[in-house]
């Protein structure tokens, strides 16, 4: 039976309504009253199934309530059995939706594709991933230039290479498509379209979470001088967003050592005179410079009116963290909470993936930083174990804890038969 036939023959049709509240989360608002996990389990099951049946249907409003349920369902829990059965469909029913759907639908599709990348790691399946959708990607990425869309596709990709890249020249290659969004290959006949400040922040985070991944720079000196120059300006920019992602990739640079690099294969190329090579260094010290200056002025700058004191706050945060890492060569420290253990960062390099992960998951960073072995792997991370079990979901405690869930009655008709059996045992105790 087909797809769609399944889809007519369902039951109940969960997405064949105008109502925007029709979703997983909604959902699942009433499992709490499931009288038990296997049932939720089993619904859970029936969701996705009837999300992924949706995905064949014409109207767009149809598909994107349906990607909208699957993202819900794959951060609030990590769906192995489903992908397992449903792998390859899935993921070019989303690929066919960014080829073919609206802005709104693109983005669902992409969140569902890095999901999906997150959920099976390491491996084959994380590799097919990334070969598939590396061209349809970079295709949407042309074919018009709405934010939604873009900095979806975009944290998209840089999700899938960090996730199924297998050598330096994939990951390169997502780097390329990533940074031709603020630095086109101009054809003749084709505007330039400026991009918005949403769209060159997301580049710039989603090329220097990618650039965490790359133990060599293959790129050469003037490359790399153009990029930094290129950074350098965005500190200037007025968005606060674009100046912490231009800090954050220059701190990360600088981690790396990619700087001290330059001099060493500007001295060594074959390409230039020794004047050359000379003034190469000269100006990219000059850079260094001026980039050092820009990062102590941003760590003390004064908030204007109308000035949002959280987007100033972390901008001064982190220009004060890279002014020390530049002048001592300490990194900032972090420490995240997740149930009873916690993430620690010392790099700028293990910060910088941490935050984009947990920008991505969204609500689900919690539950996949319990239970997802690829981000424990990635971070160096043992969730802590209670009882030999992970620590509850929020559903779990629900189900098991509250005093209106059936295990709860059922422990408490237990105790009480327990109790009047031990006040029998004292009564006949007494009287014999």
């Amino acid at each position: 039976m087909s797809k769609k036939a399944q889809l007519k023959n369902a039951p109940i049709d969960l997405f064949d309504s105008d109502d925007d509240t029709c979703s997983v989360s909604s959902f699942f608002t009433t499992r709490s009253e499931r009288p038990g996990m296997d049932e939720v389990h089993v619904h859970k099951d029936f969701m996705l199934d009837q999300s992924l049946d949706a995905l064949y249907e014409k109207r767009s409003s149809t598909r994107e309530k349906a990607l909208a349920s699957i993202v819900d369902a794959f951060k609030s829990d990590l769906q192995h059995e489903f992908v397992e059965k449903n792998f390859a469909t899935l993921l070019h029913q989303c690929l066919h939706c960014i080829k073919k759907g609206s802005s709104k639908e693109t983005s669902l599709a992409s969140h569902v594709i890095g999901l999906l990348a997150l959920t099976v790691g390491h491996g084959d399946q994380s590799q097919e991933i990334l070969e598939d959708s590396v061209t349809p990607l970079s295709q949407a990425l042309k074919s018009n230039h709405e934010a939604l869309k873009i900095t979806s596709i975009l944290e998209c990709l840089a999700v899938i290479t960090f996730v199924g890249g297998a050598n330096a020249e994939q990951t390169e290659r997502s780097m390329q498509i990533i940074w031709q969004m603020i630095h086109p290959k101009l054809v003749s006949n084709v505007v330039e379209t400026k991009p918005s400040a949403a769209v060159i922040t997301t580049v710039v985070s989603s090329w220097t979470f990618l650039l965490t991944t790359v133990d060599r720079w293959t790129l050469g000196p003037k490359i790399l001088q153009e990029t930094v120059t290129y950074l350098s300006t965005l500190m200037e920019t007025d968005d606060r967003s674009v100046r912490i992602a231009a800090g954050e990739a220059l701190a990360l640079l600088f981690e790396l050592g990619i700087l001290e690099k330059f001099d060493a294969e500007a001295k060594g190329s074959d390409n230039g005179s020794v004047k050359e090579e000379s003034e190469a260094l000269i100006n990219m010290h000059r850079l260094i410079s001026k980039v050092t200056d820009q990062v102590r002025d941003l760590a003390v700058e004064a908030g204007g009116k109308g000035c949002a004191k959280k987007d100033l706050n972390t901008q001064r945060s982190l220009f004060k963290d890279l002014v020390q890492f530049l002048e001592g060569g300490v990194a900032p420290e972090t420490s995240t909470r997740v149930g009873g253990a916690s993430i620690e960062t010392s790099t700028w390099c293990q910060m910088i993936q941490l935050n984009f992960l947990k920008h991505f998951l969204g609500g689900g960073f919690i539950k996949h930083m319990q239970e997802n072995e690829f981000l424990h792997d990635v971070f160096s991370f043992t969730p802590k174990k209670i009882g030999g079990h992970s620590t509850m979901t929020n559903e779990e405690k629900r189900l098991f804890q509250s005093p209106n869930s059936a295990v709860s009655k059922a422990r408490t008709k237990l105790m009480n038969k327990e109790r009047m059996i031990s006040l029998t045992r004292k009564f006949y105790s007494i009287s014999s």
